[in-house]
């Protein structure tokens, strides 16, 4: 880590060449300096490395690679950062000015904290406001979070600051993962360190926009990842705290897989969800899959138009 490097940001980017200025120049716009921008071409074709040259220079350090997917670009840069801060950008998001300065403020005044993160704006394609994801409501204090954001491990990259001992002990995002990558590093992060919310949001990220989020696959990464963590969580937190996670896992995506027309595997985690389930809610909003999953099902025998 070079001495005077202290806030380095990892920008990964497929394809992006007309969304990926909008984050860059998010970072510029940084009341406290970043000091490293790195960006990792996961293979573009689409001119983004003479687009970067063109318009930043040496503002910016561009680094190719074969087509790997995300998780294996982010791990790249973070290879490559020398900061003491390690912040992450999606191509398609960006910061408001403020972002680098409260985030390092945070650190600064916890040492012992590995991570730090914030509200998020959720925007549309076409830039307009959704909705505020209030990341208290998951993560109710600050510190060892584990229990809570087994319930809800939902990370969104772009809100994320790391401190570098962070990545040297726990490595970056598992590449053998499609989907829910951020998910897995968010809930092995917070096994390991506390983590902080900084009430404001300080970034807007998009939603709707192409990407894996979406796919079937997604489900069955999201599962196991959970059930991962619950077990490795074992002995260290409440047994009825985990099974009620687990419940609430598969009961999510028992739901989206019974809206992709996955049957079988949509009522099997629904079968995981009441055995596990003590809540009396929860076990109602099971029993609602039921007339769900049947209406979907008849909808889809009737002939098209």
């Amino acid at each position: 880590m070079a001495p005077d490097i202290e806030v380095s940001v990892i920008i990964p980017t497929y394809n992006r060449r007309d969304l990926l200025p909008r984050a860059i120049d998010s970072v510029l716009a940084q009341t406290r300096r970043v000091d490293e921008i790195i960006v990792v071409d996961d293979g573009s074709t689409d001119g983004t490395a003479d687009m970067l040259q063109a318009r930043y220079g040496e503002r910016v350090k561009h680094v190719w690679q074969s087509n790997a997917g995300v998780s294996a670009a982010r791990n790249h840069g973070l290879r490559l950062a020398r900061g003491r801060y390690l912040a992450l950008l999606d191509s398609d998001d960006e910061w408001l000015p403020e972002k680098t300065a409260l985030q390092v403020a945070f650190l600064e005044s916890r040492p012992d904290f590995g991570m730090v993160v914030c509200d998020v704006e959720r925007i549309d394609g076409d830039y307009r406001h959704i909705d505020v994801f209030h990341r208290r409501e998951v993560i109710r204090e600050n510190g060892w979070a584990l229990r809570w954001l087994l319930h809800n491990p939902a990370l969104i990259p772009a809100s994320v600051m790391l401190r570098r001992q962070v990545v040297d002990q726990l490595g970056g995002f598992d590449e053998t993962l499609r989907t829910a990558e951020d998910l897995e590093f968010h809930l092995r992060v917070a096994r390991h360190w506390p983590i902080g919310v900084v009430e404001q949001a300080l970034v807007r990220a998009m939603r709707g926009h192409e990407g894996l989020s979406a796919a079937s696959s997604t489900y069955d990464d999201y599962v196991r990842v959970v059930e991962a963590a619950v077990a490795s969580a074992r002995g260290s937190l409440d047994d009825g705290e985990l099974d009620a996670a687990l419940a609430g896992t598969y009961l999510r995506n028992a739901r989206g897989m019974l809206i992709r027309r996955r049957w079988v595997a949509g009522a099997r985690l629904a079968s995981r969800a009441w055995r596990l389930s003590r809540d009396r809610g929860q076990r109602r909003e099971i029993l609602a899959l039921l007339p769900f999953g049947l209406k979907r099902f008849l909808r889809g025998l009737l002939p098209a138009g």
